[in-house]
């Protein structure tokens, strides 16, 4: 089973992943679980829960828990939808893009030398196989 379970495979990838951009991120104040949320949340208009659960493949209870810390920072807004008062809207602060901007050239080269590092075909048909799974 170690050698043919694909979810073990993928945790595994996954988890040394998530380190090797924890560990760039650092400086930066970051994790990759932030970063995510930050362009997550780098749009124009202020996005909703809902979308943004869906788009990170969280529930709602997750990506609230995982808002906190950003907010406490100051580099998430949150406020009542005008349309649906029981709604929350999410947005960057000025703060927030500030920290995106510092972070989003760390993980371009980060995620350059993981593609570079991957053997055969490269990373499309890895993300095809990928994204056929969720």
């Amino acid at each position: 089973m170690r050698d043919t379970c694909l979810c073990l495979h993928v945790q595994r990838a996954a988890r040394a992943l998530a380190r090797r951009f924890d560990e760039a991120l650092r400086p930066v104040g970051l994790t990759n679980g932030q970063f995510s949320l930050l362009m997550a949340l780098n749009r124009p208009e202020p996005a909703a829960m809902g979308p943004v659960a869906r788009l990170l493949a969280m529930d709602r209870t997750t990506l609230t828990a995982a808002l906190k810390p950003l907010e406490r920072a100051g580099l998430v807004a949150s406020g009542a939808d005008p349309s649906d008062r029981r709604s929350r809207l999410l947005s960057l602060t000025d703060k927030g893009r500030e920290a995106l901007a510092s972070a989003v050239p760390i993980w371009r080269a980060v995620h350059a030398q993981v593609e570079a590092g991957l053997p055969g075909p490269g990373p499309g048909p890895l993300r095809k196989a990928l994204t056929a799974i969720t």
